[in-house]
């Protein structure tokens, strides 16, 4: 990049002493305002940005001369990057390589017809003009990106030749445009030919990138929107960090995102992604009061410098406010210094607020477990004491009892020590209930299918019926209410079949479907009378329909049952995809 700067600069410094502008002022500033605008707004294509700028800087040339463009071409490009805070790098190499592919290009086109005696037109002057220009701008584009330290990919050189390729053709269609009306003999040109002629290059430049603005802020707002609508979904429970895993890179199109949680007086590290290099060393944020741009590493870093890559040029750090309490910190980086705007930054703001909103609801919702954790505790002691333990205590005395009264009355003691045994075997039933009321829900041990394989497992080693469990497409992380609701209803639909259908075979298949989740037992059994199941869960004679259903309702799932005597059963629980 320096040599290209250094010849850059040079031939613009040449070209400055033989620059001179005598006349046809009106259009000569025309054309400058119009290549500042087409620098200024570049033109949105596919995944990129493309400038329209080379007809008019053609046109300059064919006008005022060589030194003149080169010196106009040299000074927008260089105003234009330091309005756009570029690196100073990039600042200096940017119009150096634009002027040096023109000029090399208008050297090759002289070279060429220098050793070419025949004879050639304009027209071909101007095709392969614009051809070696592009050819050459990107030539030096791809060695510069291929020396460098960070990688060049080829989607980034299939992207970046796209769209030079499609100024190409704009560029063509102008120029021979051009040269078109320039030979036919249309009287005076004056400022307003020039204004009329490039209206819809100018146009379509402040109309794209107008159009680029209004959709990227459109697609912030859905990524926002996303974000808030899966952290609300998933704030329960404890993978609620997922939620945002890519979605602030997509969000901001940062290179590093970290978020820090104060938990418990300590700073955990709960998201690291992208350029993140996650070390053990004390955090202290006292020095971060408030949301603190670093918009250039080499001057001023922040207090997670060492976590950061050194690749890393530009951060935000913003805070996590409670009520005046700091509980977190959410920092991103980019590779760029002075990359990050007013807009990023209140974006970046907006996303700490609700995240801080997250926080504190999540803290809420510990404490309240807290406390539903210490009134079962409570529930189960009293249980013990006035169940469990009383019976124990009575076993206890009757045995001590009978100890005594053995030997005058071993007949009476008998009976003492059944009633004894009966009262202890009952005790023992309502200790395995309560461990088993104490034991966590399947699902939170292990994922869904996990839990379903294990459940069928059993079941087949108890009944040794044959069971079928498939899996379709890729699972995804759900809810924990929601994970729950599914295996319920599997374990409902199963514990059926294995009792009263007098099933063969049964196939359990879980489908992750692009908009559902869907939950399919299916069984070649007896089968019964949907209709005759509905009267009798009315009657309050059989819940298992209705409690299903109901159950449903509340992850706005939907259930399906088809069942005809004879003809088997299907059960189908469909649930909305995260």
């Amino acid at each position: 990049m320096t040599t290209i700067s250094t010849i850059g600069f040079l031939a613009l410094i040449i070209c400055t002493y033989y620059f001179q502008v005598s006349e046809q002022l009106v259009i000569f500033s025309l054309l400058v305002l119009f290549l500042g605008i087409t620098e200024y707004y570049p033109f949105p294509v596919w995944r990129g940005y493309t400038t329209l700028s080379f007809p008019i800087i053609f046109t300059i040339d064919l006008v005022y001369g060589l030194p003149v463009m080169v010196v106009v071409y040299a000074a927008v490009v260089l105003i234009i990057n330091i309005l756009h805070k570029r690196p100073f790098r990039v600042i200096a190499f940017n119009p150096s390589q634009l002027i040096l592919s023109y000029l090399a290009a208008k050297g090759v086109l002289l070279i060429f017809f220098s050793l070419y005696s025949g004879e050639h037109s304009i027209f071909i002057d101007i095709i392969v003009i614009t051809i070696l220009f592009y050819i050459i701008n990107n030539l030096l584009v791809d060695i510069v990106l291929i020396i460098r330290p960070q990688p060049y990919p080829f989607t980034l050189w299939r992207k970046k030749t796209f769209t030079e390729g499609i100024s190409f053709l704009f560029s063509i269609f102008y120029v021979l445009l051009l040269f078109i009306l320039g030979g036919q003999n249309r009287g005076i040109i004056d400022g307003f030919s020039f204004f009329f002629f490039f209206s819809p290059l100018i146009g379509l430049s402040l109309l794209g990138a107008s159009n680029s603005r209004l959709r990227k802020e459109k697609n912030r707002l859905k990524t926002l929107f996303n974000i808030s609508k899966q952290l609300n979904k998933r704030l329960p429970s404890k993978n609620w960090i997922d939620s945002l895993k890519n979605s602030i890179e997509d969000l901001l199109g940062v290179e590093a995102t970290m978020l820090w949680i104060k938990e418990e007086g300590k700073w955990e590290l709960v998201l690291a992604e992208g350029e993140v290099i996650e070390r053990g060393q004390e955090i202290d944020f006292k020095m971060i009061g408030k949301s603190t741009v670093f918009p250039d590493h080499r001057k001023e870093v922040g207090p997670l410098a060492t976590y950061l890559d050194e690749g890393l040029k530009a951060s935000v750090y913003a805070p996590l406010y409670i009520e005046d309490e700091l509980v977190g910190m959410l920092v991103v980086a980019k590779t760029r210094t002075h990359s990050f705007n007013e807009e990023d930054v209140q974006l970046i703001n907006a996303l700490a607020n609700q995240l801080a909103v997250v926080v504190k609801t999540r803290l809420l919702i510990s404490e309240q477990e807290k406390r539903i954790v210490l009134e079962e505790r409570n529930r189960i002691a009293r249980e013990i004491h006035d169940g469990i333990a009383q019976t124990l205590a009575g076993g206890i005395m009757k045995l001590e009892t009978v100890k005594r009264k053995w030997q005058l009355g071993p007949e009476q003691s008998l009976v003492t020590i059944e009633d004894s045994l009966e009262k202890l075997r009952h005790s023992l039933k309502e200790v395995r209930e309560v461990i088993y009321a104490l034991r966590p829900y399947p699902t939170e041990q292990v994922s869904l299918q996990d839990a379903i394989k294990k459940r069928i497992s059993v079941l087949v080693d108890e009944h040794g019926n044959i069971i079928y469990f498939h899996v379709v497409g890729s699972p995804v992380i759900l809810e924990n209410e929601v994970e729950k609701v599914m295996f319920d209803t599997f374990q409902e639909s199963i514990q059926n079949v294995v009792k009263h259908a007098n099933a063969t075979k049964i196939d359990v298949q879980l489908n992750y479907q692009t908009e559902h989740i869907v939950l399919k037992i299916k069984d070649n059994g007896v089968g019964f009378s949907l209709m005759e199941a509905m009267i009798k869960a009315r009657d309050g004679t059989h819940f298992g329909i209705i409690s299903m259903n109901e159950e449903a309702k509340k992850i706005d799932a939907s259930l399906q049952i088809e069942s005809s005597p004879g003809e088997g059963t299907v059960i189908m629980l469909k649930v909305p995809k995260p």
